[in-house]
């Protein structure tokens, strides 16, 4: 069985633009409720069915298993709910940890993540400079509440 635990955080400026390049993604959920997500997700060439459980203090369990890519295409296109997720991925080294950068493209243009993936709870980090505010526990953050209540659709004090 696998286990995510996984910190969220807005970012403070633009200076991990200059560490990486970032790859296509493209995603959908067939099922968004908050006990279960399921995921299409494309990346370049290749395609990935997910599943996660219930975010419980920055874990969940969750499965993902590479499907083909014209069937997770086809899916994105039928079966997903609406809006898709779309972003550029950037994954950034730092010392032990790979940070990735989501910055979003359609109906969630302007919002930009970094989420870090541990593999203790209660493990410490030391966060770059370009980090901002932890989100981690705001569950508006979540890919899947961005097909419910996408980034655009927010009120001002919340951006």
């Amino acid at each position: 069985m696998g286990t995510e635990i996984e910190r969220k955080f807005l970012l403070k400026n633009n200076q991990w633009r200059k560490l990486g390049e970032g790859e296509l993604y493209q995603q959908g959920y067939l099922s968004t409720d908050i006990e279960r997500t399921v995921r299409i997700r494309t990346v370049g060439k290749k395609g990935f069915l997910t599943i996660k459980g219930i975010s419980q203090n920055t874990r969940r369990e969750e499965f993902e298993y590479e499907i083909p890519f014209e069937e997770a295409k086809w899916m994105l296109d039928v079966l997903c709910k609406r809006p898709l997720i779309e972003k550029t991925r950037y994954k950034i080294a730092d010392k032990d940890l790979v940070w990735e950068i989501d910055e979003f493209w359609g109906e969630n243009e302007g919002l930009i993540i970094a989420e870090v993936e541990l593999r203790d709870v209660n493990r410490t980090i030391s966060v770059p400079d370009w980090i901002g505010k932890e989100v981690t526990e705001d569950p508006a953050y979540y890919n899947a509440n961005l097909v419910k209540h996408p980034y655009s659709q927010w009120k001002n004090d919340k951006k």
